[in-house]
C-alpha cells in the first residue's frame, strides 16, 4: 500500500466557529492534529483546507495544505478533492478528523492494518463502552455494531451497522465509533459519487451510505476513545488535559 493521510478542515463549525485554528496551549488545533498524523509514519500528511487561513497556519508550522472548495458538502468530498490535487500515486487514503488534537498515532496504523489484512473497502475504529456507561444512550455518540473475529483475529471485525441509538440490544458492551476512516482510493471515489442514502439521512451518519451500497467496512479495536473537540466546553477540557501533559 502507498497511503496518504488527509485531514479535512473548515472554519464554519456550527458549535465552535474557527475550530481548526483554536489555540491549544500556543498551537492551533489543526497543527496539533497534523503533527500526530506525521508521527504515525504512514505516508505524506496533507490538510485539505476550506479556507486560506488554515493553509497559512499549517504551512507556517512546516506542514502541507491544499485549498479546497469551501462549499463541498462533507469531509469525504474534501479529502477526495485534495487527493485529486495531489495526483494519483496513493492507493490508500486515511481520513483523519481535524478535531482530534491528542490522537494516538498507533490507532492510525491499526486502522490502516485492518484495511490491509481484511481486503475491505474501508476500515475504521471502535473503542469499548463499558456496560452501564451513559455514553451508550447518548445520541451524540455513534455506536458501531460489529461482527468481531474478522480474519481470524479478535481485534478486527466487520461493521454491520452504525447508529446513534443504544445498540446492540441486551447486556454486554457497546462500541463507540471513532470517526477515522481508511479508504482504498477506488472505494473513496465510489463513495463520494453516491447520493446520500436513506439510512444515512435518517441517522445523520455518512458511513451508512457505504454499508447501504454494499461496501465492506473493517473495524479495528482501539483501547480508548480519543479526545475530540466539538464545543467550547470540549476545547476548555482539551486545553486543560494538554497543559497537564496528559494528551502529549
Amino acid at each position: 500500500m502507498n497511503p496518504i493521510v488527509i485531514i479535512p478542515a473548515r472554519m464554519a463549525s456550527t458549535r465552535l466557529p474557527g475550530k481548526p485554528l483554536a489555540d491549544i496551549c500556543g498551537v492551533p488545533m489543526i497543527v496539533r492534529v497534523w503533527r500526530r498524523a506525521v508521527q504515525a509514519g504512514l505516508g505524506p500528511v496533507v490538510v485539505a483546507a476550506a479556507e486560506d487561513e488554515i493553509v497559512t497556519a499549517v504551512k507556517a508550522a512546516g506542514g502541507e495544505a491544499v485549498p479546497t472548495d469551501p462549499n463541498l458538502p462533507s469531509g469525504s468530498d474534501r479529502i477526495f478533492a485534495a487527493l485529486k490535487t495531489m495526483g494519483g500515486v496513493h492507493d490508500v487514503v486515511v481520513n483523519l478528523q481535524g478535531d482530534l488534537p491528542a490522537v494516538d498515532p498507533d490507532i492510525l496504523r491499526d486502522a490502516a492494518d485492518a484495511l490491509a489484512m481484511t481486503g475491505a473497502d474501508i476500515s475504521t475504529l471502535a473503542a469499548e463502552i463499558p456496560e452501564g456507561d451513559p455514553l451508550a444512550v447518548n445520541p451524540n455518540a455513534t455506536k458501531a455494531v460489529v461482527a468481531w473475529n474478522g480474519n481470524g483475529r479478535g481485534d478486527i471485525g466487520r461493521a454491520l451497522y452504525f447508529t446513534r441509538a443504544d445498540a446492540p440490544h441486551g447486556p454486554g458492551s457497546r462500541w463507540f465509533h471513532i470517526g477515522i476512516y481508511v479508504y482504498r482510493s477506488a472505494a473513496l471515489e465510489k463513495f463520494v459519487s453516491l447520493p446520500p442514502s436513506p439510512l444515512e439521512r435518517r441517522e445523520k451518519l455518512e458511513q451508512l451510505r457505504a454499508l447501504e451500497a454494499g461496501m465492506t467496512v473493517a473495524v479495528a479495536k482501539a483501547q480508548e476513545i480519543p479526545l475530540s473537540i466539538d464545543t467550547p466546553e470540549d476545547l476548555a477540557h482539551a486545553r486543560d488535559v494538554i497543559a497537564k501533559g496528559e494528551g502529549k
